[in-house]
């Protein structure tokens, strides 16, 4: 059975990209940050063997580590790594250092530890990015923190590109639009796509394949380029 970890899964985008895949019969574990949120637990009793809750705070490297030791135990290959878990603080300079400790620095710790499972598997590696992170089509006048740890991210990405792809990994990286998101502690009702939309376009690009891997390329709900 196909494998997947999806980051940042007790809500919003994250926890409807876990119905997405126990839809379509993969094996999820689902990184778990908030567990007063009861509906991953709601989600596991209707898929108890095939979704996997792994305590994980990606912006701490021990608990990094300790969801690979979880993980590890119930399985020899991690096919997909969906890098979801974001946030939007921008009150402080502290604030700013959390939200690229999380958007930024967390992917790097996730793939760096996940390497070692997913060598044998579909390599496939996923990152939730945003346009707002594109110096090129940059539009706004604030959001320093979201934004700036968005462009480190897409650097990341590429960076992890050049010395992965000749190992045979495919990247995907994702806009998912303007999403009435839960990343400033509750959702908002200011947005664009409802967080179901961009989730099934999420999915579909995230399991689908191109005839152009060679390329890292940041695609939105419509699967259209973004600038970086």
């Amino acid at each position: 059975m196909k494998t997947v970890l999806i980051t940042g899964a007790d809500r919003g985008v994250g926890l409807l990209c876990v119905n997405c895949f126990l839809k379509d019969g993969w094996t999820v574990f689902a990184g778990q940050y908030m567990p007063e949120w009861k509906q991953l637990e709601k989600t596991k009793a209707l898929y108890p063997k095939q979704l996997f809750l792994i305590p994980l705070d990606v912006s701490d490297t021990e608990s990094v580590k300790r969801a690979y030791s979880a993980v590890a135990e119930k399985i020899d290959v991690l096919d997909i790594l969906i890098n979801n878990a974001g946030i939007i603080k921008d009150d402080s300079y502290e604030s700013v250092l959390d939200t690229f400790n999380v958007n930024a620095l967390g992917p790097v710790r996730m793939v760096e530890t996940f390497l070692p499972l997913m060598d044998k598997g579909m390599k496939r590696l996923c990152f939730v990015s945003s346009e707002a992170g594109s110096i090129t089509a940059a539009h706004r006048t604030d959001n320093f923190a979201y934004c700036m740890s968005k462009t480190a991210l897409n650097m990341a990405v590429r960076l992890m590109f050049n010395s992965l792809r000749p190992r045979g990994y495919t990247f995907r990286l994702y806009h998912p639009g303007w999403v009435k998101s839960y990343m400033s502690g509750r959702k908002s009702e200011v947005g664009i796509y409802e967080p179901e939309e961009t989730a099934v376009c999420a999915f579909s690009q995230f399991v689908g394949d191109r005839g152009w891997e060679d390329a890292l390329v940041l695609t939105d709900v419509n699967n259209v380029a973004w600038p970086f």
